[in-house]
């Protein structure tokens, strides 16, 4: 027992035994059996806990002394699993209310196109390879194009396109799925085509959101990004509502026309009480080969927005970054192999990269937060 505690269930990422997934270890005539419950029938990560389970064991008993007896968890013991997992609560309310340490961003624009989810998914990815636990909501529930840019597509047959890998459901909790250490849930998830179009109106989108927030069983989580749909809708407003504490990146472009309406999402997300983190300007210009920049959308967009924003704060609004135009981060997202993994020399790679230093640097922590408690 006391090995079978560093087997790790790869969708949950805890040890099987904290989830009450070995009923027992008995032994007879000098050969051991391990009795594990799997969660659900068809459970995706069977084989390999299964496997797991066995040389772990055997490690300790020896080769060929180990049998894994294999069942299915009973709706109760899958109900009470769930509620531990919860912290012993069975209502659904937000994992990221304001008593959580996890930092909450909300990566948004003003507009689509910007390449606001590429920059989402790479700063996920470098966080997660700085070993913090991460998780993506793709919020952007009519434009979801997360699942892609981070390699969770099923491979289409004879040319066809791929699907969505589908996330475990454990009861009424959702398990995400897992790429590149990054825990994430998507709409497109749950569509059968990829190429469906969601059409939707605020209470379902709200609801949508609502349950990404609840049943989604993401962890102790030390950053969760989500991809906003771009613009100030009700999925904004929504998560206005439900992540009160967030703080907001604003994705943007150079031309400084796009300033207007990079401008209008950030102050729709303080009207809700957040705070803007910081800009980054994507697409600033093309490396040229003498080390000149082409400047193909203009310049200064992404300063102005901040110069704006940073009217209505105490503290001013950065420019966190100006990523280049790049060939290998377009193909990194048409691959689903993001660019700061796949090239991280490139300078799109190190452009993200750095922001994301800089949100690791922001250790999460009590500092700053009300404890909740009184001096009588």
């Amino acid at each position: 027992m006391t090995a079978l505690t560093r087997v790790i269930d790869p969708e949950i990422r805890k040890p099987i035994t904290d989830l009450d997934m070995v009923s027992g270890v008995r032994t007879e005539n000098g050969h051991t059996t391990v009795d594990l419950l799997l969660t659900i029938a068809g459970c995706p990560a069977a084989r390999q806990i299964e496997r797991d389970v066995l040389e772990t064991a055997e490690s300790v008993a020896g080769p060929g002394a180990i049998t894994v007896s294999v069942g299915v968890m009973t709706r109760e013991q899958r109900r009470a699993m769930t509620e531990k997992l919860r912290g012993g609560a069975a209502a659904r309310t937000t994992q990221f209310g304001a008593g959580s340490l996890t930092r909450v961003y909300l990566v948004t624009s003003g507009k689509g196109g910007v390449g606001k989810s590429t920059i989402t998914a790479n700063l996920a990815v470098a966080l997660a390879a700085r070993g913090l636990k991460v998780g993506v909501v793709d919020a952007d529930v009519y434009g979801f194009s997360i699942p892609g840019l981070l390699g969770l597509v099923t491979p289409g047959v004879d040319g066809a396109k791929g699907t969505a890998v589908k996330p475990t459901r454990v009861g009424d909790m959702i398990l995400p799925p897992i790429n590149y250490d990054v825990k994430v849930i998507s709409i497109g998830m749950f569509v059968e085509d990829g190429g469906v179009a969601v059409a939707w109106r605020g209470p379902m989108l709200h609801r949508t959101i609502t349950q990404f927030l609840t049943e989604v069983y993401f962890g102790d989580l030390d950053v969760l990004l989500l991809d906003l749909p771009p613009g100030t809708g009700d999925v904004a407003i929504s998560i206005g509502q439900l992540l009160p504490q967030a703080e907001v990146i604003v994705v943007t472009t150079p031309q400084p026309a796009a300033a207007d309406i990079a401008e209008r999402s950030g102050v729709v997300a303080r009207q809700t009480g957040q705070t803007i983190f910081g800009v980054i300007e994507n697409m600033s210009g093309a490396l040229q080969p003498d080390g000149s920049m082409l400047e193909l959308f203009g310049a200064g967009g992404g300063a102005e927005v901040a110069r704006r924003l940073s009217a209505g704060q105490d503290t001013p609004v950065p420019l966190l970054a100006s990523v280049p135009l790049s060939v290998p981060l377009r193909t990194g997202g048409d691959d689903g192999r993001p660019v700061v993994l796949s090239d991280p020399l490139d300078p799109a790679a190190q452009a993200i990269d750095a922001v994301a230093e800089r949100l690791f640097s922001r250790a999460r922590g009590l500092s700053g937060r009300s404890l909740g408690v009184s001096l009588k």
